[in-house]
């Protein structure tokens, strides 16, 4: 659930273990075909009392912007769909549902800022324009992006993750690499943590006499659920559940390309659990070694089922 995600090699040690070097299941989405196809068996069963129809989205690339979802709604597969509904396992109590009101996740942004310096020896700083003192500028302005820009009740986040430059200890090289990462659940946010971003890189830059380059690339918005949709689910999930197992909760601080569709129609997104750390599972959706308590899936498909149910039955 997550854009721009690196090659990531499974360590789990299952025995249906990834058996390519850089491809897991390492979100969960294998846990989400199996309940989607076991939720679309069991409604395939219930035709006679469906009051309408239900469509099964089988989605590719949701972690490469500019994402399957968007594809597929350039493809039609909106065009006759009233509202839509999307769930995502994560690292909580094994089968509970969390359900986020109003923003679900976050927008994202990013981009790689190229630092051009002026290369010199390590002794002779006078002579050069050091990017690897620029760019540790820019590090640590860029957080008071959100520290001093957006207000305290506003979600967002700055982040450098990767910053490249140079390979020998005496040597100040002539260019540095900065990888940014930018999340937003407000657009007027999203636009103005982007360009102050770029105000702090140009300022910095000249500041101290090197230029820059920025390529942004554009992530996801935010998934905004409606609150209709939402209060169906509740109700949906409870009565599949039982209320103790469903709760309202937090948005996620990821991003997700479901919002190509919740732009669209209106929709919500929820969350299943698929074990914490009590129970063995102790690992992050990303992590080397997530894994899935197979018996949620159980859950997930009595939810999905009940949600389609009780949608039409409206």
């Amino acid at each position: 659930m997550e854009c721009c995600r690196p090659p990531l090699s499974e360590e789990t040690g299952l025995e249906f273990e990834s058996q390519n070097p850089g491809v897991m299941h390492a979100c969960g989405h294998d846990a989400h075909t199996a309940m989607l196809l076991g939720a679309a068996r069991a409604l395939s069963e219930m035709r006679p009392r469906l009051g309408g129809t239900v469509k099964f989205i089988f989605q590719h690339a949701e972690e490469q912007p500019p994402g399957g979802a968007a594809e597929m709604v350039s493809a039609g597969v909106l065009d006759d769909v009233n509202a839509i509904f999307g769930l995502h396992v994560m690292n909580q109590k094994s089968g509970s549902i969390v359900i986020p009101r109003g923003p679900a996740s976050t927008a994202v942004d990013g981009g790689y800022l190229t630092i051009q310096g002026k290369g010199s020896h390590g002794s002779m700083p006078q002579h050069g324009i050091d990017p690897v003192v620029v760019g540790s500028e820019i590090v640590l302005a860029v957080q008071t992006i959100v520290s001093r820009s957006i207000a305290p009740d506003h979600f967002a986040v700055a982040t450098v993750g990767s910053f490249q430059a140079g390979e020998a200890p005496n040597v100040i090289p002539d260019k540095a690499r900065l990888g940014i990462s930018l999340r937003t659940t407000d657009d007027r946010d999203r636009q103005y943590v982007k360009r102050r971003a770029e105000e702090i890189a140009a300022g910095v830059c000249s500041a101290n006499q090197a230029t820059y380059k920025m390529e942004w690339q554009e992530g996801y918005a935010a998934v905004v659920n409606d609150e209709a949709c939402s209060q169906l689910v509740f109700s949906a999930a409870s009565t599949a559940l039982g209320t103790p197992e469903v709760r309202w909760g937090p948005a996620t601080s990821a991003s997700e390309d479901f919002s190509a569709y919740s732009t669209r129609i209106p929709a919500c997104f929820l969350f299943l659990g698929g074990g914490d750390e009590s129970q063995g599972y102790p690992y992050q959706n990303h992590h080397p070694k997530f894994d899935v308590d197979e018996t949620a899936l159980e859950a997930g498909v009595k939810v999905e089922v009940q949600i389609a149910l009780d949608y039409l039955s409206r």
